[in-house]
């Protein structure tokens, strides 16, 4: 066979994997190298005083989850959030929004390593159209934070769809206490962002972690601390639960589409992933991990830091308690063709 006919030939995962490979090679040049963020930098002369994050729940609305069915990260997004009510039901005119991702590793998308970028562009689309006032992104990443943001696509979906990035400065970071808690005790943690926010709303990729189990929604806020947050692995779960108080979001985003299913968190081959095609939205976080840990074939028992949470009153274990709604968009789609025939 010819070496032309070969190259032909090649498959599309290994034209994949070049293409992963090149892009790292690239970020590695571009960067000086993939160096590790060090997350103890932010928090040398942040604002004095304890700082405070909060509830951004929507008052008087019931706890609410939807389980989408579909590949079209897009359009599995707009499906789950109009089955949790609408984005109106919780965006108002003339609020402000902040948005956490995931977007700890300097990798391109097609990996899942982080929040997908094509999530984070139609969250901050829908936000608008509903006419908030303001829509932020933040995390504070493990590897350099421009290049995580710049390789993930998450910067490029932020700027083109009107959103406002707010990468991790030392000025960013405040000394917050959690009441009640044993870790978060006059700790710095990302709070610039959420100056003035009204909404919070989390995206994450379901994951496996080699320390906690598991990365999803709950896992997400630990992108919030500063310090050398690397001292609270050794009571990994503890630490999740904490932060699950700290901040209680207005709803999640768990993107189940793909899922990286071994050698969690970063992977790094498309070996870890399985395409599992699910979106899942909810304002119970803590029901949308539980859900989430069947994607990832793991019993609950194994993920200590979700019965921690809902111990603590941030969520239900059991999320067929919410009446989840679940959609196939692909028999909704043949349902329309056919009425339409």
């Amino acid at each position: 066979m010819s070496k032309e006919t070969h190259d032909k030939a090649m498959s599309r995962r290994e034209f994949m994997e070049r293409i992963i490979k090149a892009g790292i090679t690239i970020a590695a040049a571009g960067a000086l190298g993939l160096q590790i963020h060090d997350p103890h930098g932010p928090y040398a002369g942040g604002a004095s005083g304890p700082a405070r994050l909060g509830n951004y729940k929507v008052r008087g609305l019931d706890e609410r989850m939807a389980i989408i069915h579909g590949s079209d990260r897009r359009q599995a997004l707009r499906r789950a959030v109009k089955a949790i009510g609408g984005i109106e039901s919780f965006i108002k005119p003339s609020d402000r929004v902040l948005i956490k991702v995931n977007a700890a590793f300097a990798l391109p998308a097609i990996l899942n390593a982080n929040a997908h970028p094509d999530v984070v562009s139609e969250m901050i689309r829908l936000c608008h159209e509903a006419g908030a006032k303001d829509v932020r992104v933040t995390d504070n990443p493990i590897n350099d934070p421009a290049s995580c943001f710049q390789l993930s696509g998450i910067k490029d979906a932020v700027e083109k769809s009107g959103g406002r990035l707010y990468m991790p400065r030392e000025s960013y970071f405040r000394p917050l206490t959690l009441p009640g808690g044993s870790l978060i005790r006059d700790w710095p943690v990302l709070y610039e962002p959420f100056e003035d926010v009204t909404k919070l709303i989390g995206i994450s990729p379901v994951k496996d972690h080699h320390r906690s189990g598991a990365s999803m929604s709950l896992k997400n806020w630990y992108g919030l601390l500063g310090g050398r947050r690397n001292i609270f692995h050794q009571d990994i779960h503890t630490i999740i639960m904490e932060l699950a108080m700290l901040a209680r979001p207005t709803f999640v985003i768990l993107d189940g589409t793909m899922t990286m299913m071994t050698n969690g968190p970063t992977g790094g081959s498309l070996a870890d992933l399985k395409q599992t095609d699910v979106m899942i939205a909810s304002t119970d976080p803590v029901a949308a991990d539980a859900f989430g840990a069947t994607l990832l074939e793991r019993p609950l028992t194994s993920l200590p830091f979700i019965a921690k949470a809902a111990e603590a009153g941030v969520g239900t274990l059991d999320y067929e308690s919410l009446r989840p709604e679940r959609v196939s968009l692909e028999d909704e789609h043949n349902s329309t063709q056919e009425q339409g025939a």
